[in-house]
């Protein structure tokens, strides 16, 4: 079980003392990351939002009062008509065209590669801004605590894992965002709350905190025109990731090694059940998921409700 960071950045050891902090309890000596890859990220989605607008180029494609692109001013980068996309970006056609995430072209004309990129694609820039502001907010946190590797794999694995379920449930409409990657964060953010709880103070708040945040945007999902199944997939994601990459000492294991007389394990038993039971999980689940797709399968034939899982039909809306 890996224990040490192989990252490196700015260090600095903590004093022992009480934190309240509700997701991070300072009480332990640590490494403390100086952040970069959650901010390369954040420019990366930006840039290629740029490109796709680039590409797009409303004003050479659609003509006529009625059908004006939206913030003319901006040349081929203004934004397709509101009607059309009410986010403020490009056209359907582009965003597939740029990579978007297909069922059909990923199961039928092998394009694999989709699973990947449609999480640097955005809708628009309401979408774009949302959740590069998540990102920043959950991220930058994960990376100070844990390294730019740990958390770079928990980002792009779980936005892999949310495009395998969304591409398994939603295959008559294209998908895009980092959303899945998002709430893959999110996911080990709990998984770290848990399997670490000894070295935690506040537990209680910590945790009804973070599961109110993660009910709350699983909520937001039921709307219509949200790929919710990219969110679940990516939650669940990494909520294993989680458990396997983000497994601290014990509390108290650091003063125990400096005492001869006393003797105390730097991992406790449940720590390595939920390594072993999580690692399983997810190789499992990753292998099912990608041997399912690729065999042509609907998730909806093996699950008749799960459909409502990313949009509830109300008086309001239909789906």
């Amino acid at each position: 079980m890996a224990n040490r960071d192989v990252e490196r950045g700015g260090k600095q050891n903590r004093e022992v003392h009480n934190n309240n902090n509700y997701f991070y309890d300072e009480s332990s000596r640590d490494t403390h990351w100086t952040p970069w890859l959650v901010p390369a990220i954040v420019v990366a989605n930006l840039a290629v939002f740029i490109a796709v607008m680039f590409v797009n180029d409303c004003p050479k494609k659609i003509n006529g009062p009625n059908k004006a692109c939206v913030a003319r001013f901006l040349g081929r980068f203004s934004f397709q008509p509101l009607r059309e996309n009410p986010l403020f970006g490009p056209s359907s056609s582009t965003l597939e065209r740029m990579g978007a995430l297909e069922w059909r072209k990923v199961v039928h004309e092998h394009h694999g590669w989709r699973l990947v990129t449609c999480m640097w694609l955005h809708a628009g820039i309401i979408h774009l801004l949302t959740n590069m502001l998540s990102l920043i907010f959950i991220g930058i946190r994960l990376e100070q605590q844990f390294g730019f590797i740990r958390v770079g794999l928990i980002y792009l694995v779980s936005g892999f894992g949310g495009s395998i379920l969304s591409s398994l449930f939603l295959q008559e409409s294209i998908s895009v965002g980092a959303s899945g990657a998002l709430f893959g964060l999110l996911g080990a953010m709990l998984s770290e709350l848990l399997i670490n709880w000894t070295i935690y103070a506040n537990k209680a708040a910590a945790l009804v905190t973070l599961l109110f945040i993660i009910a709350i945007n699983l909520g937001l999902g039921l709307l219509p025109r949200v790929d919710n199944f990219a969110h679940i997939g990516g939650f669940l994601t990494g909520l294993c990731l989680g458990f396997v990459l983000l497994v601290r000492p014990q509390y108290g294991w650091e003063a125990s090694r400096t005492n001869t007389s006393v003797t105390k394990r730097k991992h406790s038993m449940y720590q390595y059940v939920l390594f072993v039971v999580a690692a399983v999980l997810l190789v499992v689940g990753l292998t099912v998921g990608l041997v399912m797709l690729f065999k042509g399968e609907n998730g909806n034939k093996h699950c008749k409700w799960c459909h409502r899982l990313s949009c509830f039909p109300t008086s309001k809306w239909t789906c």
